[in-house]
């Protein structure tokens, strides 16, 4: 176990087990190395060098406000593969972790790398538009995620204005449950009550 600090000063814890040709582990969202402790004892006790780092943002890597997004990911993956000196690795991705790995091969390629392994790796774009013609379409998701919450399919995602996609967005409080990534604020109250909820979480139709 160990860190490694970014270009940018951002420290990525990651663990280091075994010896022998190393198979690099990339965890999915919201996770951290721990999601791959099974794998990695397998793999370590198998005669390879199994590693696993915690994705910045995640676990017991740094929070940085900046960064987040999927090229710095694959570079700090980079940073983490030229740190320990890693060559003919497996790189092994499961959902976030899986475009991680894809975007590491696509921005600084495959000189290190022996194979990947992509598990049910998130793509680039899922939603049909004009320039993903093969996508679903948005009104898919939307009924997935009304059923979710047992709601009628919300608005669809090209009709909701900025406003509403914004407080879509806003976390959770006082144990109400919202539609959330990008639909409107459509809430239940505890009691199953479609609710209009404000910033403490208090349904503005109840009673003072």
């Amino acid at each position: 176990m160990g860190m490694i600090t970014t270009s940018d000063g951002t420290r990525i814890y990651y663990k280091d087990w075994g010896t022998g040709q190393p198979v690099v582990f990339s965890h999915g969202w919201p996770l951290n190395a721990d999601a791959w402790d099974d794998q990695m004892f397998h793999v370590a006790s198998s005669g390879y060098r199994a590693i696993a780092h915690d994705r910045r943002g995640h676990g017991r890597s740094d929070q940085p406000w900046t960064g987040n997004d999927m090229d710095t990911y694959a570079d700090d993956l980079a940073a983490l593969i030229e740190t320990l000196g890693l060559y003919d690795a497996v790189l092994v991705g499961h959902s976030t972790g899986g475009a991680e790995v894809a975007r590491y091969i696509g921005r600084h390629g495959s000189s290190r790398v022996a194979k990947a392994v992509l598990l049910g790796a998130t793509v680039p774009l899922i939603i049909k538009t004009g320039a993903n013609p093969d996508g679903a379409p948005a009104e898919a998701f939307d009924a997935i995620r009304a059923d979710q919450v047992h709601l009628a399919p919300a608005e669809p995602v090209a009709e909701r204005t900025a406003d509403q996609q914004e407080r879509g967005q806003r976390q959770d409080v006082a144990g109400h449950h919202p539609l959330q990534a990008g639909d409107a604020r459509v809430e239940l109250t505890p009691d199953g009550r479609q609710g209009d909820v404000d910033d403490r979480g208090v349904d503005r139709r109840d009673p003072e």
